[in-house]
């Protein structure tokens, strides 16, 4: 699992959840107003917790609390650099030098505590969660002065007394940061610089970096001999946008991006009070300049022809169509480009609709010049979709400050948590399944299992020749034992993208389906008391397109399956309660 998001759209207690019922061990590191952060989990649990905003370490609490002394501190971490397989310093510290375990174990869990309870005050930020290898996760030698602990915390528990904690500081008024705790040992102090580069060489050796870290250092960018006008472009998708602007950048063009229609329109009102006259490109579909709705090049369009009518704009869309050409024709505008759709960026077909855009807006911003078509030769190893996260981190990227590509579904998946645990909800968790999918696919069928049966229950997108959709879904029956997509899934209990084969009953599915075959197809069970209970299964026909990043669909799945879980339960109760 692998979870990118902002703080904003999911909070960090809703991410502890997620990671406690998921038993997952890995890293979740935090980014806020230049402060970071991270937490260890260990099958789950919260064993390890550091911050920038904080130098204590534990080494400085164990002498604080009168447990150990300097010169004790010393020679453990000295036992620790020479072991061949180091123990961890507070093992040292109890069986060599009868430091009670226990004290230390309380000094290391109260620090951890106050590490990940500080963290609920950073209300906007970045964050990302990295599986790990259990073994390098639970090593001693990683920092010999960190706080860790042998059976970990309850995250649950951690999310429920920060929500508290947090709540307290803001209604008695209390600032939400911590005060400077003073001046704090370090290893330097301990070891002296020798023996601290030492620790910092075994523990950079052991750790697994998450990929943003191992990236090759990029080259120095080369200033390129611009021509024709400048080009301010406005996407509210960061990495379409990008991607667009490298694609100009390569023919010559000076492009300035924006990802908001605010930006970009006080952008170009100081360009207009200059003097300036920039080619204007605008995504159409994106939110106004107030954040609402979904007609921000619209809005852009209007203000464009109102208040800098000697500017040239060029609209460009993934979803084109005579309705909508027709619609734009009023404004009478030179060119309704089609661009890619963000999850096929580095298709073959994508490729050629990024050349036809960057000869277009060429054609308007540099008249009479010839455009440089080709894309530059790449290295046989040439990662792109490396390349293109480095460029979302490009200086000229006018967002707000912390935003991060997210997972896709993650803005949902907080909100859809919430009403998960309604207990009013009751039938509804399949409509909210329902829900979710539909912002990931254009199609989705929920499948329950009935005894030996897999049986239609619902479905959006699918469109049949005669009669109902929905009484056309109803209508599907699948032996459970059946070779099929389905029982694949049920086998291997965990989500899957896969594609159709050519067993009896997958002909059957697809037939049942409408008749077409997509190129890739998602299925996620939903399991309740250790059982497959339904499926959720879903594509992107009538567009063969394959379906993207689900991980936050399916860490909902999960949680929609304990969900199913405890409404069970709980009308047992009742029922027993009413005998």
């Amino acid at each position: 699992m692998s979870l990118v998001g902002n703080l904003e759209d999911l909070g960090l207690g809703e991410i502890l959840q997620i990671v406690s019922l998921s038993r997952k061990s890995g890293v979740l590191s935090l980014d806020s107003s230049g402060r970071t952060g991270k937490v260890t989990f260990l099958d789950g649990q919260v064993i390890r917790a550091t911050t920038s905003a904080s130098r204590v370490n534990l080494g400085d609490l164990l002498v604080r609390r009168e447990l150990v002394d300097v010169e004790t501190l010393k020679k453990a971490l000295f036992i620790q650099r020479n072991s061949d397989n180091p123990p961890r310093l507070g093992v040292i510290l109890s069986e060599k030098f009868d430091v009670p375990a226990e004290k230390i174990e309380e000094v290391a869990k109260e620090q951890i505590e106050k590490v990940v309870y500080s963290f609920f005050t950073w209300s906007e930020g970045s964050f990302s969660f990295d599986l790990g290898e259990t073994s390098v996760l639970a090593s001693g030698n990683l920092n010999p002065l960190q706080f860790m602990l042998d059976s970990g915390l309850n995250p649950q528990w951690l999310a429920m007394e920060g929500s508290r904690i947090l709540d307290e500081k803001v209604h008695k008024g209390d600032s939400l940061e911590d005060e400077d705790e003073g001046p704090v040992l370090d290893v330097i102090d301990l070891l002296g610089e020798e023996g601290a580069a030492e620790f910092e060489k075994a523990a950079a050796s052991s750790l697994v970096k998450p990929p943003a870290e191992q990236t090759e250092p990029e080259e120095p960018a080369l200033t390129p001999a611009f021509v024709g006008k400048t080009v301010f472009l406005v996407d509210d998708d960061q990495l379409t946008a990008q991607v667009v602007a490298r694609r100009l950048r390569e023919q010559r063009l000076d492009v300035k991006v924006f990802t908001s229609a605010k930006d970009f329109i006080g952008a170009v009102s100081k360009a207009a009070a200059l003097q300036e006259s920039p080619l204007l490109l605008v995504d159409l579909i994106m939110p106004k300049s107030d954040g609402t709705g979904v007609l921000g090049g619209v809005e852009i369009i209007k203000k464009v022809k109102t208040e800098f009518k000697g500017l040239t704009l060029l609209l460009m869309t993934d979803h084109p169509t005579p309705e909508v050409e027709q619609k734009l024709a009023r404004f009478k505008l030179p060119a309704l480009i089609p661009k890619p759709l963000k999850n096929q960026l580095n298709d073959d077909s994508s490729q050629k609709m990024l050349t036809h855009l960057a000869e277009t807006v060429f054609s308007f911003a540099a008249p009479g010049l010839s455009a440089v078509l080709e894309a530059p030769d790449r290295d046989p190893g040439y990662h792109f979709g490396a390349e293109l996260l480095k460029e979302v981190d490009d200086a000229e990227l006018q967002a707000s400050p912390g935003k991060i590509l997210p997972t896709p579904g993650i803005h949902l998946l907080g909100g859809m948590l919430q009403e998960l645990n309604n207990p009013s909800l009751g039938g509804g968790i399949i409509l909210l399944v329902l829900r979710f999918a539909s912002e990931l696919m254009n199609r989705a069928v929920i499948f329950f299992v009935k005894g030996e049966e897999i049986m239609g229950l619902g479905q959006f997108g699918i469109e049949t020749t005669a009669g109902s959709a929905d009484q056309q879904i109803r209508q599907i029956k699948i032996p459970v034992k059946a070779q099929s997509v389905l029982s694949e899934v049920a086998k291997q209990l965990t989500p899957k993208h896969l594609a159709f084969g050519d067993s009896e009953w997958d002909n059957y599915l697809i037939e049942q389906l409408g008749g077409q075959k997509p190129l890739d197809a998602f299925v996620g069970p939903i399991i309740s008391e250790g059982s497959v209970v339904a499926f959720i299964y879903g594509d992107n026909l009538p567009k063969q397109e394959i379906v993207g990043d689900t991980e936050s669909f399916e860490i909902f799945l999960s949680q929609a399956g304990l969900a199913m879980e405890k409404a069970l339960l709980e009308r047992r109760l009742k029922k027993k309660q009413a005998v």
